[in-house]
């Protein structure tokens, strides 16, 4: 457990550094993460980001001051709202996402290429588990009906 403890605090400076690398808040640069292939309602985006909703409006507020996001009216619903990329935006998150991949290749580079997947296998199946005992959908953030009970692979 040590191990997946000080792996979860390597990860998550190497976030922050590539973010501030950008003048981005790690909290900035998750939302834009999440952003990179959904146009998320302000509920879910909340969900996916584990943040209240004043929280997250007033993230997406400081955001779309800089021109990062932009809010787009739900035809469904006049009062609904989902949080899409700028083009600004949607290239930042690419610089970003890059340099993350950068550096978390330069941290695991002392493994071998079968490790390197075994790794990445390892660490989704930890996310996917965990998401399923919670009862949470990846996609989404939002609560499912009831959780999975499968068994470990």
């Amino acid at each position: 457990m040590d191990g997946l403890v000080q792996l979860s605090f390597l990860v998550q400076g190497i976030l922050t550094d590539a973010a501030g690398a950008y003048e981005l808040s790690l909290q900035q640069a998750r939302l834009l993460g999440v952003l990179r292939d959904r146009e998320p309602g302000m509920a879910q985006l909340a969900g996916v980001l584990g943040l209240d909703k004043s929280s997250t409006t007033g993230l997406v507020a400081r955001a779309e001051r800089r021109g990062l996001v932009r809010r787009v009216a739900v035809d469904e619903d006049r009062r609904a709202v989902r949080v899409a990329l700028s083009e600004h935006g949607r290239q930042l998150a690419l610089t970003v996402a890059a340099e993350v991949e950068r550096r978390l290749d330069e941290a695991v580079g002392g493994l071998t290429e079968t490790n390197r997947k075994r790794l990445s296998q390892l660490a989704s199946q930890v996310v996917h588990h965990h998401a399923r005992s919670t009862g949470v959908d990846l996609g989404t953030g939002r609560p499912v009906a009831a959780p999975s009970q499968e068994p470990n692979r």
